[in-house]
């Protein structure tokens, strides 16, 4: 397969990706719901079940273990070279996950396809219905890394050094305030800064991401001089808020414990 284009960029616009030149093979990955997969897809695109990037059980956010991990890998027939570019069609959890879980084995080449499915129909891209297979076999040696993420204890030892990082709890506001309750335990990590996954889609923009990310940011208080940990209930809206921190450059890492871990725990600080 040929290479793609060894400076495609994080954030990719459906517009460029329509005009490039599809001599440039992409593996496209799809992360939309299987029913929409099936009902029409971008062409060429291998679907992989959101549900699979996750580890499930309690908490159901961490990652895969590796024999799941080389399923993936092997059902995109990944490659040492290869470049994919990868889209959803909810506005860029999903798709930020799956490039977490890139990151966690050490693959760095790779797109979002900045709106997705939505952003793609909205300016008459083709859509090709059925399944597609990977037509080779992966030569991908997977291998975790630990430094995309963080772990509980890491976020306790840090809670104990104010100031050190920016935690970026990618929930609603109601979860936040603790209003809304999905674990045992409501409310957010201590010293956390609420910014809404949701609130980073620009709905007149078919859910691209809003181009004054890193102005609205600003104001909420993540200017990107500390480093930044995120995390939502299960890290899937936090994918979101993980690729946008990777976008504008910004030192990211994510806790795929996430509330479902935090809120879970009888011993944790709360506010």
């Amino acid at each position: 397969m040929p290479s793609a284009p060894a400076l495609l960029p994080l954030i990719v616009e459906p517009e460029a990706f329509q005009q490039l030149d599809q001599s440039q093979q992409l593996i496209i990955v799809d992360l939309c719901d299987r029913e929409t997969y099936l009902n029409g897809h971008i062409p060429g695109a291998i679907h992989i079940d959101p549900k699979a990037t996750t580890r499930g059980g309690q908490p159901p956010g961490l990652l895969p273990e590796i024999n799941e991990l080389k399923a993936i890998v092997e059902a995109l027939g990944l490659q040492e070279d290869s470049h994919l570019l990868i889209y959803d069609n909810e506005g860029g959890g999903w798709a930020g996950r799956f490039i977490w879980l890139l990151d966690c084995i050490g693959i760095q080449r790779y797109s979002y396809l900045n709106g997705g499915l939505s952003a793609w129909q909205a300016i008459g891209g083709e859509r090709q219905p059925g399944e597609v297979q990977a037509t080779q076999t992966s030569n991908v040696t997977v291998d975790i890394s630990e430094a995309p993420s963080v772990n509980r204890e890491e976020i306790e030892f840090l809670l104990g050094a104010p100031g050190s990082v920016d935690i970026w709890d990618a929930r609603s506001p109601e979860e936040f305030r603790g209003e809304k309750v999905l674990a045992q335990r409501g409310g957010h990590i201590p010293g956390a800064i609420n910014g809404n996954w949701l609130d980073f889609m620009d709905r007149d923009q078919h859910l691209k991401i809003r181009s004054d990310a890193r102005e609205y940011l600003n104001t909420l208080g993540i200017d990107g001089s500390r480093p930044i940990i995120t995390h939502c209930q299960t890290h899937h809206r936090s994918g979101l808020s993980y690729l946008i921190g990777k976008a504008l450059d910004y030192d990211i890492r994510a806790y795929p414990g996430s509330w479902s871990e935090w809120g879970n725990l009888s011993d944790t600080e709360i506010e």
